[in-house]
C-alpha cells in the first residue's frame, strides 16, 4: 500500500506540476499582453497613423525563462518606420491618414518619422492629416502631409519653443533638507537647481543656443512642406498669427478648416469608395506587426546588428526605459561572436546616468571594435553618459535636433541636518579610524570626505575627456573647451567634431554595413531583456505599490507639483558619481 501510495503522489505531483505550468504561461501571456494575431491588411486599404501607443524607438524583446516564455514588441518608432517604409511598396495601401494624432515623441524622433512620411509621399501615395487641435509638435509632424484639416472650433499652438526649470534652492532652506553637490563643468546645469533660485548666465546662454537651434530645425522643415518662409513662420510664431482655424488658413499653415465627416469623406473619393461606405484601415501598430512578422528576407544572411540603448543608465540588466550594462554588454558580446553579423549599430536615446555603468559599456565597446565596425545612431538624446558610451564609436550620426554633449561629472547627496536639529534629532557617531563612518545626512558634510569625493569627481571626469579625446582624434584640451557640461544640438555638434554627419537610423545602418563590407544583409533588433517572475509581478504592481503610489501622488498633488517631487525623489536615489544631463529638459 505504501508502494502505491508513493505511486499516487508522484502522478498527483506530476500533474500539479504540469496544471501550474500550463496556468503560468496564461498568466505570463496576460500579463504581458501579447500582441495577439496578426491583422491582415485589406485591399485599398490605409494606414491610421495612431502614436499614442509610440513613445519609445524600440519596443522590446522579454525572454522570461522561468516559463521558457519569449515575447517580441513591434510598437517602437522603428517598427513604425520601417512599415512605413515597407508600405511605399505594398499594393494594398493607398495612403495614410493621421487623425487627431496625440504624439509623445521627441523632437529627433518627429524628425525621423516626419522625413519617412516626405519620402513616402514621393512613391505616389497620399498623406492626409485631420486635428481638433494641433499641439505644436503635432504640427511639426502634421504639416509634412498633403492636406491638412483642422476643426472649425479647434486651435494651433505654434508659439517657438520653451523650457522650463525648476529652482529649489529657497525650498531647501525652508525645510531643512539641502542636496550637497560636488560637480565639474561649469554648463553641468543637472545640479543648478539645488544651488541656485535662478538660471545661471552659463546655463541660459546653452540653453538659448539649443532652442535656436532645434527651432531652426523645425522651421526649416515646415518651410518646404508648407511653402511658406522661415522669415514668415517666425513672424507668426511671434504674433500667435495662427492660434485659430481662420488665421492658420490665411497664413497657409492648414488647407481646410472642415468637420471630420468632411475628411473622411475627402477620404472615401481618394479611394473610390461610396458615401457612407466604410473604407479599409490598419493602425499603424497592426500594420508594424504585419511588415514585421511577414517581410524579412532571412535569405539574407548577413546581418547588421542594432542595439539599442535608451533611458537613463542605471545599471543592472535595465530594459525598455533603463540601460543597465546586463543587456547592452551581452547584445555587444552575442553580435560580435555571431559570424553571420558583419556589422554593429547601438541606437542611443539616453540623458545619462551612472559613470559606472558607462564605463563598462564603453569598454565593452572597445572590445567590440576589435573584431567588428560599431556605428552609433543618435536619437532625442545622448548626453553625458549617453555620449560617453558613443564617443568611441568608428562613427557616429545625429538628428538635427538631438541634444548630446553634456561632457561633465557630479556627486549628489541629500543632506538633512538642519531638519534633524529643528526637530530634535542629534546623531551620534563612534569609530576606529579618521573616515571609517563616511557621510551622515544627519552631519556637516566633512571636508575630509568633501577632499575624498572631489578628487574621485575630478578623476572620472579626466577619463570622461580621455575617452572622448580618443574616440574623435581630438586633444583632451580641445575636448575640455566644448565639455565643462555644455549640450549641444546635433547641427552644432557637427560643427564641433562631437558627431560626425547628421542623420537617422537608416543612414548609420547603410553605413555600418558599408563598413561591415557587405551590400545584402538585415537588420537584428537587440537587446532581450531576461526577467523573471519577481520582475514582472514589480512591473503591475503585485510584489510593490510603486505604480499605484505613483498614480495617487499624481492625483493629490497635481502634475506639475508631481514633477518637482519626482526630481526630489531621483535626486535622493543617485548612487555614486553621475554623468548626467539636467534632469527633465522640457521643451515646449
Amino acid at each position: 500500500m505504501k508502494f502505491l501510495g508513493n505511486v499516487l503522489a508522484t502522478v498527483i505531483g506530476i500533474f500539479v506540476f504540469f496544471m501550474l505550468f500550463f496556468f503560468g504561461i496564461m498568466f505570463i501571456g496576460l500579463i504581458f499582453g501579447g500582441d495577439g494575431e496578426t491583422v491582415k491588411v485589406k485591399e485599398n486599404s490605409i494606414i491610421e497613423l495612431d502614436l499614442s501607443k509610440v513613445n519609445l524607438d524600440y519596443a522590446g524583446k522579454i525572454n522570461f525563462k522561468e516559463f521558457n516564455y519569449f515575447e517580441s514588441k513591434h510598437n517602437g518608432l522603428i517598427d513604425v518606420i520601417n512599415a512605413i517604409e515597407y508600405a511605399k511598396t505594398d499594393d494594398k495601401i493607398e495612403g495614410i491618414s493621421i487623425l487627431n494624432n496625440f504624439s509623445s515623441l521627441g523632437l529627433a524622433q518627429s524628425k525621423a518619422l516626419r522625413d519617412e512620411l516626405e519620402s513616402f509621399k514621393k512613391s505616389g501615395k497620399f498623406v492626409v492629416a485631420y486635428s481638433n487641435y494641433l499641439t505644436q509638435n503635432d504640427y511639426y509632424l502634421n504639416s509634412v502631409a498633403d492636406t491638412l484639416y483642422l476643426n472649425p472650433v479647434g486651435e494651433l499652438d505654434f508659439k517657438g519653443l520653451a523650457s522650463e526649470i525648476i529652482y529649489m534652492k529657497n525650498l531647501q532652506e525652508k525645510t531643512g533638507v539641502k542636496m550637497e553637490v560636488l560637480r565639474h563643468g561649469k554648463y553641468k546645469s543637472a545640479v543648478e537647481p539645488f544651488l541656485a533660485q535662478e538660471m545661471s548666465p552659463e546655463n541660459r546662454e546653452q540653453m538659448t543656443v539649443l532652442l535656436e537651434s532645434a527651432w531652426e530645425t523645425i522651421v526649416t522643415d515646415i518651410s518646404k512642406s508648407r511653402n511658406i518662409s522661415v522669415d514668415s513662420l517666425n513672424s507668426i510664431a511671434n504674433s500667435l498669427g495662427g492660434r485659430t482655424p481662420d488665421l492658420a488658413l490665411a497664413k497657409n499653415l492648414i488647407d481646410k478648416v472642415a468637420y471630420e465627416d468632411v475628411y473622411h469623406n475627402a477620404i472615401r473619393k481618394k479611394l473610390d469608395v461610396e458615401a457612407e461606405e466604410e473604407y479599409n484601415k490598419v493602425t499603424i501598430v497592426d500594420y508594424a506587426k504585419s511588415v514585421a512578422t511577414t517581410s524579412v528576407d532571412f535569405s539574407k544572411k548577413d546581418i547588421v546588428a542594432v542595439i539599442y540603448a535608451q533611458g537613463e543608465i542605471q545599471g543592472g540588466e535595465g530594459d525598455v526605459n533603463i540601460i543597465g550594462e546586463g543587456a547592452i554588454r551581452r547584445s555587444l558580446k552575442e553580435a560580435r561572436n555571431d559570424d553571420d553579423v558583419k556589422a554593429i549599430v547601438l541606437r542611443v536615446n539616453s540623458p545619462g546616468g551612472s559613470a559606472l555603468t558607462s564605463e563598462l559599456i564603453w569598454r565593452e565597446i572597445e572590445l567590440t571594435k576589435k573584431v567588428k565596425p560599431v556605428v552609433v545612431s543618435m536619437s532625442n538624446y545622448a548626453a553625458s553618459g549617453g555620449y560617453y558610451i558613443a564617443c568611441n564609436a568608428d562613427r557616429i550620426f545625429a538628428e538635427p535636433s538631438t541634444i548630446t554633449g553634456s561632457i561633465g561629472v557630479f556627486g549628489m547627496l541629500p543632506n538633512m541636518e538642519e531638519l534633524a536639529t529643528n526637530i530634535g534629532i542629534n546623531a551620534e557617531q563612534v569609530k576606529t579610524h579618521n573616515n571609517a563612518s563616511g557621510y551622515s545626512v544627519f552631519e556637516p558634510l566633512d571636508e575630509n570626505f568633501k577632499m575624498v569625493t572631489l578628487e574621485s569627481i575630478e578623476n572620472i571626469y579626466t577619463i570622461f575627456l580621455q575617452r572622448v579625446a580618443a574616440g574623435r582624434n581630438m586633444t583632451v584640451e580641445q575636448v575640455d573647451s566644448i565639455a565643462q557640461g555644455r549640450v549641444w544640438t546635433g547641427s552644432d555638434a557637427v560643427k564641433n567634431g562631437l558627431v560626425d554627419e547628421l542623420g537617422g537610423l537608416d543612414k548609420a545602418i547603410a553605413y555600418a554595413a558599408k563598413l561591415g563590407k557587405t551590400d545584402s544583409y538585415r537588420t537584428e533588433n537587440y537587446p532581450e531583456y531576461e526577467k523573471n517572475f519577481d520582475d514582472v509581478l514589480a512591473n503591475f504592481g503585485l510584489s510593490t505599490f510603486y505604480k499605484s503610489k505613483e498614480t495617487i501622488l499624481k492625483e493629490e498633488l497635481g502634475e506639475e507639483n508631481y514633477k518637482v517631487f519626482e526630481q526630489i525623489k531621483k535626486a535622493n536615489q543617485l548612487k555614486g558619481i553621475q554623468a548626467l544631463m539636467p534632469y527633465e529638459l522640457n521643451i515646449k
